[in-house]
């Protein structure tokens, strides 16, 4: 079940709801809010590219379909060790 962002404010819900369109990103605070990670993690992660996203000028967006398809997917996003691959050497 692909994980749903639950918009703030006086609007959820409301009668123009239905008349937005889905936006195509997520800013890295939102993300941050729906991984319950720190935003400093978030970015971390997201500087890192273990958060798919992408640099529009000086702003970090992360696109909606691939956040999903990465959150979704066979490793569930973040291994156990924090990455998205094992650790070597051990």
């Amino acid at each position: 079940m692909p994980f749903e962002l639950r918009q703030a404010g006086p609007r959820v819900g409301g009668a123009d709801s239905e008349d937005r369109p889905v936006r195509a990103v997520y800013t890295v605070k939102e993300v941050a809010g729906m991984l319950s990670l720190s935003v400093s993690s978030a970015y971390a992660l997201v500087r890192a590219g273990q958060i798919p996203a992408e640099r529009l000028g000086r702003r970090w967006v992360v696109p909606r379909t691939r956040f999903h398809a990465w959150l979704d997917g066979p490793a569930g996003g973040l291994s156990a060790t924090g990455t998205d691959s094992p650790r070597r050497g051990w």
